[in-house]
């Protein structure tokens, strides 16, 4: 009888641990949802790749490189977005990735960090200009 209790609740506590990767698959967060949000951003804001690669040529390769090599691959990123956001707009009714409504095109975030590589690949959503903060605690004191 006691052998049989160890073996029943060995059996619970294992089962139970089975069934927590279940709860939130790792697509879960993509949905057709975002995926319409994701091709409106990119249409509306897809331009913003323009000034955003000249700043980071500027800062990487000097002032002319920003201002002629930022521009161009700048206007080159913007296009792309911008047909990846009518595709985007078109299908987000229908998983286009594996079975799922992650952005096919990226190939910098697949460990769903949140930054985008310059030099290849897109983020999921443009880039804005200004300061960037991803945290949210802030010097002031709240009562």
């Amino acid at each position: 009888m006691k052998k049989l209790l160890v073996i029943a609740t060995a059996f619970v506590a294992l089962s139970g641990l089975v069934a927590a990767d279940i709860q939130a698959p790792p697509g879960s967060q993509y949905t057709k949802s975002r995926k319409l949000g994701r091709g409106i951003s990119n249409i509306l804001y897809g331009f913003m790749e323009i000034p955003e690669q000249i700043v980071r040529k500027t800062d990487s390769y000097g002032s002319k490189a920003g201002w002629s090599y930022g521009a161009v691959d700048g206007t080159s990123r913007g296009l792309r977005r911008l047909g990846y956001g009518f595709y985007e707009l078109f299908t987000f009714t229908c998983p286009t990735y594996r079975g799922t409504f992650k952005p096919p095109y990226e190939r910098c975030g697949e460990d769903n960090r949140i930054e985008m590589n310059p030099h290849d690949g897109l983020s999921e959503f443009p880039p804005q200009l200004g300061a960037e903060s991803y945290f949210s605690h802030s010097r002031a004191q709240n009562y």
